[in-house]
């Protein structure tokens, strides 16, 4: 073994001779975040992967204003909840069409974001922020409540049960909130102690936002401006509850706040109330909120009551921790284990409660808006192939399933733009609909989804899955094969123009034959063929003509290029920013038309000339990661992993911001799991000398103790 320990364990393996089962409870609560001072990178969220709810250290969102200008934002959000503003001019997606002419042919693609049809067609939909819960408290000596009047803080998210436990005092007085989500329901359960709340200096405000203040496209304000420009009408109150229905323009949704106890609930403002127990010192009451279809009135909301919420998430959670696959690295020297470890962790449950809705995930998932709630189609696989290979492939499934619901969308845009089968557009909202800018012209999007359904595949290779995919994959394949053309002077296949590479930097209507994109097509079309066989088809002749004549990847002086068209990358420094996606052909791909001396070579490039420390984002570190293990440089990918920079940095609750405007980006977290799960449970190509040692992407020199179970193999 190389040095490795006996406790080392291979994927698809229950447990290695002589080693224990993994202490799951012990490995996942050694990293429950807690917090003991007023820090606006580390509020904590609960959610059930459609619905997320991110408090302060109060355990609510009572300093919304200050987190969100010095940190990370204090939302309520759920993938169903989106608004559109009103749209009199009608503008349509070829309103910001412009002119590229390739082949013979001049196609309009809307890429004028900055007209007044590409910058409404960007902004809407939006994602439609929930209301705000926040103490309602009021100091002795009539100051403003401000964070500093906290003190004697613990706060704490048992990631084991989903809770999330804060205690602390407010003028010498204890109080302790404990804040679960529902499962199976967008609802929360609150429960509140302290002798407060009997003086009646202490309550719940519940404020409903008018929106997200969409000047800013990422992480903007909450809109309280235009109290007039929506409603909060009042379907029912009595003692034990408050249903409310909210509506602006055409959206409207439903919220249910609902205790087994007596409450005294007051309107102090339009779209403000107060809560407060009828009696005692104990506020406790669930809220629900819910879609309203064509202002439906509210119904009576989730039957559960406080306890229920917190019953049903501690039952979720040990059987979410419980399954799947898990990775204890106690046992190592290396003084970054443990680093790593928490990451891996953290990572693991923001995922679960941020990327399983019935829409795909925006880029900082269910924490707050960026680029107005949309999705971005590019970053699926880093999103989510993860929980393919952690064995937790529901969580994926329930994304490809839009896509799967969404074909229809896909094949118009393809034959708009003549091309076969199903084109998936980039940036979207839940209609699916383009989102105009560069954002038309990506291409790595678009073997994606067959990828993903590979990996599903690999795991569960019946009939059923076959059936469930088979048009997603076939039809994306067929797209692909249709966006190639013949160089007949060259006698191969060509990828673009017009194309904008996964590196956006380079001018999209000359872009031709970029090496991650080219290797990536290749890799599609070979699995597209595969299920075709598996689905007792005979080969495409054409797809296998295109894959086995695609154009060389591009190379120079040794060491692969960004692209054909553009060959600059080691020759201009301003061209060695952004993602290096050459290195993605072998590394999140198995390699098709590398040569891995020459990817040795660019990956010792970039670790010598990138530009680390501004213009690098969190998943490149994983992707680059993965690309040093399969070279059989463990070593490497472990400090690539780790490296120190700007956007390689986690918070206490296990988010990765990144410079400038993103203080949540998910993205890198996704990576982080695929690439972990890669070095630990290999692949399928055996190592340099044909050995297929035990974690291959660690080092073997006994500074590594990796156990690992349940984990899958990448392709």
């Amino acid at each position: 073994m190389r040095g490795l320990l006996a406790a080392t364990l291979l994927a698809g393996t229950a447990f290695a001779a002589g080693s224990q089962p993994i202490d799951r409870h012990d490995l996942v609560t050694r990293h429950n975040p807690h917090v003991t001072q007023v820090d606006p990178w580390a509020p904590l969220s609960v959610g059930n992967g459609q619905f997320a709810f991110t408090a302060d250290l109060t355990g609510l969102q009572t300093f919304g204003d200050f987190y969100h200008q010095n940190g990370i934002p204090l939302e309520t959000l759920a993938r169903w909840a989106w608004h559109e503003n009103p749209n009199p001019a009608g503008y349509q997606l070829s309103d910001a069409n412009q002119p590229f002419t390739a082949y013979g042919k001049t196609l309009g693609y809307p890429t004028n974001q900055n007209g007044p049809a590409g910058m409404w067609l960007r902004e809407n939909p939006q994602d439609m922020p929930l209301p705000r819960l926040a103490l309602d408290y009021h100091p002795a000596g009539g100051r403003n409540f401000a964070p500093g009047d906290i003190h004697d803080i613990s706060q704490t998210l048992d990631l084991w049960s989903g809770l999330i436990t804060s205690s602390y005092t407010l003028d010498g007085a204890p109080v302790k909130v404990t804040v679960a989500c529902d499962p199976g329901h967008d609802a929360l359960s609150v429960r509140i102690e302290s002798p407060l709340l009997a003086g009646d200096r202490l309550g719940v405000q519940l404020a409903l936002p008018r929106g997200h203040d969409i000047k800013t496209k990422n992480n903007p304000d909450l809109d309280w401006s235009e109290p007039g420009s929506h409603t909060t009408d009042v379907a029912g109150q009595d003692e034990h509850g408050l249903r409310l229905l909210h509506t602006r323009d055409a959206s409207a949704y439903k919220v249910n706040l609902a205790s087994s106890g007596s409450l005294r609930i007051d309107r102090t403002g339009p779209h403000a109330f107060r809560i407060r127990p009828g009696t005692g010192s104990v506020l406790e009451f669930t809220v629900s909120f819910a879609a309203a279809p064509e202002a439906a009135s509210p119904g009576v909301g989730p039957v559960s009551t406080a306890t229920d919420i917190r019953t049903a998430s501690a039952v979720h959670w040990e059987k979410f921790w419980q399954s799947g696959g898990a990775i204890d690295f106690s046992g190592s020297t290396d003084p970054r284990a443990a680093e790593l470890e928490r990451r891996v962790v953290l990572s693991q449950y923001l995922t679960a409660i941020q990327f399983a809705g019935d829409f795909p995930p925006q880029e900082s998932g269910l924490t707050n808006s960026t680029w107005y709630g949309k999705h971005h189609t590019e970053m699926i696989w880093w999103h989510t192939a993860h929980f393919a290979l952690w064995g937790r492939g529901e969580f994926l499934d329930k994304n490809l399933a839009w896509y799967v619901k969404s074909l229809p969308v896909a094949r118009t845009l393809a034959q708009e733009r003549g091309l076969r089968g199903a084109r998936w557009p980039k940036m979207i909202g839940p209609d699916g609909r383009e989102s105009p800018g560069g954002n038309p012209l990506i291409v790595w999007n678009q073997p994606h989804v067959i990828h993903l359904a590979e990996l599903l595949y690999r795991n569960d290779p019946t009939p059923a899955t076959l059936a469930r995919y088979r048009d997603l994959v076939l039809e994306s394949a067929d797209c692909m094969a249709s966006m190639l053309h013949w160089d007949q002077a060259r006698g191969c296949y060509v990828l673009g123009p017009p194309l904008w590479i996964a590196q956006e930097i380079y001018d999209q209507a000359t872009s031709m034959n970029p090496t991650f994109e080219l290797s990536y097509w290749a890799r599609g079309l070979e699995i597209a063929q595969q299920w075709r066989e598996h689905l007792g088809m005979t080969r495409d002749p054409e797809w296998e003509r295109m894959r086995t004549h695609l154009a060389p990847l591009p190379r120079k002086d040794g060491r692969y290029v960004a692209l054909e068209s553009h060959p600059d990358t080691w020759d201009n420094k301003d061209s060695r920013h952004d993602h290096p996606s050459f290195l993605m052909a072998l590394g999140m791909l198995p390699g098709d038309g590398v040569d891995r001396a020459v990817m040795s070579r660019t990956l010792d490039a970039t670790l010598a000339t990138w530009d680390w420390e501004t213009k690098i984002w969190g998943w490149d570190y994983p992707m680059i990661a993965m690309t040093a293990a399969r070279l059989g440089r463990p070593a490497d990918a472990v400090s690539i992993l780790l490296k120190d920079g700007p956007n390689n940095h986690y918070t206490p609750n296990g988010h990765c911001p990144q410079r400038g405007d993103l203080p949540v980006y998910l993205p890198a977290n996704g990576a982080l799991l695929a690439a972990v799960a890669m070095m630990a449970a290999g692949w399928d190509q055996p190592s340099l000398d044909g050995i297929a040692a035990p974690a291959p992407g660690f080092p073997h020199d006994g500074t590594w103790v990796v156990r690992a179970e349940g984990l899958h193999r990448l392709p």
